[in-house]
């Protein structure tokens, strides 16, 4: 097997602590706090539920626990700010308390969902529309000192063009809105947004050439988790994807990616120590 070798960063966060990105695979456990997402909604929206959720996931090997309070499912009802705040705040103030040693981060695209998540003990952000929905996110970033990752969702690109040029060049925004807010490229992430704008065919293409991306010097997110590009082409539901998750988990790692968001964690922690081994040898990977 012959990958891309993996290119290493260190991303620092506000404690002094720093997130080293590299051959190691980070893995990040989706906790969605919603009763409508399309995979899990409603399994964790109750408090005792998600606590009990955030901690199994960590005992399975999760680095990252990403906690979201409002779902981003083709079709899905925006929330208030709010509401959000009502599902996410207990989430973290009681993850916060707990002990939980995987880092927090927040699933919101809100500024001011994002700087009272960090204030109750989120470390990372991380925003569906790459600081281009609410540019006021990054100044929460940048005064908090935590790292942002920033997905691609551009509903208003041009078709005709090649999907990774226009992503190159949504990007683009994104790191000029990063460096204006004061935030330093050690702190962005970015995450080329699998199945957010995207139909079958360009997610399948997106697998091939999102390496491109690493042109850009930053660490990249692969989140595919039971996601429709899966389904569609398996003819399957969404919890009955763990099988097509792991193929593009471990295609992905291959190519280059740093961290994967996933619903299941064991099964993709696993199969990246499978990868990084194929790729480095066994002495590389980590229990």
């Amino acid at each position: 097997m012959q990958g891309v070798l993996h290119q290493e960063y260190s991303v620092p966060l506000a404690t002094g602590e720093v997130l080293r990105l590299g051959r190691h695979a980070v893995v990040m456990g989706i906790l969605n706090v919603t009763p409508d997402s399309f995979s899990d909604g409603g399994d964790f929206s109750g408090l005792e539920a998600a606590v009990a959720h955030a901690h199994e996931m960590a005992a399975e090997g999760a680095d990252i626990i990403d906690v979201g309070g409002e779902s981003t499912r083709p079709g899905h009802d925006e929330v208030s700010v709010q509401d959000e705040l009502d599902r996410v705040i207990p989430v973290m103030e009681a993850l916060s308390a707990s002990s939980l040693a995987p880092l927090i981060s927040i699933d919101t695209y809100k500024a001011l969902v994002a700087d009272q998540a960090v204030q109750s003990g989120a470390a990372i952000i991380n925003d569906v529309y790459g600081l281009q929905r609410e540019p006021e996110i990054a100044d929460v970033a940048a005064l908090h000192n935590v790292p942002i990752i920033a997905m691609h969702w551009d509903k208003d690109r041009d078709p005709a063009r090649p999907l990774i040029d226009e992503m190159l060049r949504y990007f683009d925004r994104t790191i000029e809105i990063a460096g204006k807010a004061g935030i330093g490229k050690d702190r962005l992430i970015l995450d080329p947004g699998f199945g957010f704008g995207k139909n079958l065919q360009e997610n399948y293409k997106l697998m091939q050439v999102f390496g491109r991306l690493h042109d850009l010097g930053l660490p990249i997110l692969i989140g595919t988790s039971r996601k429709s590009m899966i389904g569609k082409l398996l003819g399957n539901e969404p919890k009955e994807r763990l099988a097509g998750t792991l193929a593009t988990t471990t295609l992905a790692y291959a190519g280059g990616a740093h961290i994967f968001r996933v619903h299941d964690v064991k099964a993709n922690r696993d199969a990246l120590r499978v990868a990084a081994a194929s790729l480095y040898g066994p002495a590389h990977t980590e229990a």
